[in-house]
């Protein structure tokens, strides 16, 4: 169950419950105030300074550049989604049932914004004690991973073009499609003469994907 994952008994079960309403399911009546995007909005501010003041005690010889690097890559909604979805979080989320046949409760976007929510709720409910424990038990992995800082697709795709003289890539929005809870965003990326497309569940996430495209096309001359 996820509140065993969870490793806390919520005093205000109510948080929990909020944490894990997405807003299709909110009373508009109380203008959608129950769904998890406060605690979203709150969970990321924790999630970046907890993971931050770990950063600087597991790196203590990186400069700032090198722990901003991991720093993007661990509060990236792709890393968020797959802590999400270990715990089990898909399953626990309020969602009506129309929109769950569509597959909502599987999407990444969906998934990641509701970790955030969780990591909100934790704060809110034990403070901030209680995020930093959930937060160094499911991201050991993540934090584990790279001996090296990594690098997102856009900054290889940048670092490529200027080490070969040439301008920086354009990125230009093509399509944004869907629902508002639900949507699918369409980028160009462009350089060199050369273009490459990429669909995402969100404007950054159709970027990564494309400058990875681009890169690809790039690299084969």
């Amino acid at each position: 169950m996820l509140s065993d994952r969870l490793g806390h008994g919520f005093r205000d079960p109510a948080l929990l419950e909020q944490a894990l309403t997405h807003r299709s399911a909110a009373d508009p009546k109380r203008r959608q105030l129950d769904s998890n995007e406060r605690l979203e909005f709150l969970g990321d501010r924790v999630l970046a300074l907890c993971m931050a003041e770990w950063l600087s005690e597991r790196f203590p010889e990186e400069r700032e550049g090198e722990l901003g690097k991991r720093l993007a890559v661990l509060v990236a909604a792709d890393t968020l989604a797959k802590v999400g979805d270990a715990i089990g979080l898909p399953a626990a989320l309020r969602i009506p049932p129309a929109e769950g046949r569509t597959g909502l409760r599987q999407r990444a976007n969906v998934v990641a914004d509701a970790t955030e929510a969780l990591i909100g709720a934790l704060y809110l409910d034990a403070g901030l004690e209680a995020a930093r424990a959930f937060i160094r038990r499911e991201w050991t992995v993540a934090m584990e991973a790279d001996a090296t800082p990594p690098m997102s697709a856009k900054s290889r795709l940048q670092e490529y073009l200027l080490g070969r003289g040439q301008g920086l890539p354009e990125y230009v929005l093509v399509s944004a499609e869907g629902p508002s809870h639900a949507p699918l965003f369409t980028v160009s990326a462009r350089a060199c003469g050369k273009a490459a497309e990429a669909s995402g569940e969100s404007k950054r996430a159709a970027e990564q994907l494309a400058a990875e495209a681009l890169l690809t096309e790039l690299s084969r001359g």
